[in-house]
């Protein structure tokens, strides 16, 4: 393990924000105006998007996908804002963001991003079920994380291809966990990338902290109930599709700690794996 290297790493994450295909400004002023304590109207979201053509066109194709199930064409920000939510809205101009941010890059060819995308909106879909059935008042919220849990994986793809690759190569080597390679690699998870990241953005802690600490939440200090249901969902996700290894018995004491019994976490797993909707909005996302 070379922890310098992933300290030095972390040096270079300072000049991220500016890879967003629009203005940080909007994501902050986005997510400051769907928040809890915000007055802001579907008139004031809407203007803090539409002057943005792009976005404004990318958000419309992503609204109108089957993924959302409209009986009508959205043609206007504010048309969908009020069909769809404001939450819906922000998790939709979020995955066009991330996504954007790809351009200019050459990603390692090992990185299958329709398969990336389909386990973070699986997540997102999982963890807001999940939520949901223990009644939980963040779900909205887990579903924006876990639409962005693994941001970290592709932002060092972007910046560190070599060192994702290397990271990669020995998670298949070994059969380890990804965070396990990452972990002997450079010391260095990516919920932490990811994390520092968003908060780079100026986007509040309860989405950044959750994602932080979606691989270890008990040791949260803060948000700690947000990143057990995260960390649940990935791991039911994971379960559901064969992709990391996850002991079984430890989600099903996550879930049952959580309060929810096992085999209905699991069900509702299924069902947002099953949902598919998920490839149209993950082709408009990538178009």
């Amino acid at each position: 393990m070379s922890l310098e290297r992933g300290q030095q790493f972390l040096r270079q994450l300072a000049g991220v924000h500016h890879d967003l295909p629009f203005s940080p400004k909007i994501l902050q002023r986005l997510f400051s105006q769907t928040g809890q304590e915000s007055t802001a109207s579907l008139h004031d979201i809407a203007e803090t998007i539409a002057p943005d053509q792009g976005l404004t066109t990318r958000l419309l194709a992503v609204a109108n996908s089957a993924f959302y199930g409209l009986q009508s064409q959205v043609t206007s920000v504010h048309r969908a804002a009020t069909v769809l939510g404001i939450k819906d809205i922000r998790n939709i101009v979020m995955a066009v963001g991330v996504h954007g941010m790809l351009k200019g890059y050459t990603l390692p060819e090992e990185l299958d991003l329709l398969a990336y995308w389909r386990h973070q909106l699986t997540v997102g879909q999982t963890a807001f079920q999940l939520a949901a059935e223990a009644g939980r008042p963040e779900r909205d919220n887990l579903f924006t994380a876990g639409l962005l849990h693994d941001l970290g994986k592709l932002i060092v793809a972007m910046h560190a291809p070599g060192d994702w690759l290397a990271i990669e190569r020995l998670r298949q080597e070994r059969g380890i966990p990804y965070r396990k390679a990452e972990d002997a690699y450079w010391g260095l998870e990516h919920g932490v990338v990811g994390a520092l990241v968003l908060k780079s953005w100026d986007l509040p802690p309860d989405l950044h902290e959750p994602i932080n600490w979606h691989h270890s939440p008990l040791a949260a200090p803060d948000y700690r109930q947000q990143a057990l249901f995260l960390c649940l969902a990935d791991m039911l996700v994971n379960l559901e599709s064969g992709g990391e290894p996850v002991p079984e018995k430890a989600a099903d004491a996550l879930s049952e700690h959580l309060g929810l019994p096992f085999d209905r976490s699991q069900e509702l797993a299924r069902d947002a794996a099953a949902d598919e909707g998920i490839d149209q909005f993950i082709s408009e996302v990538m178009h």
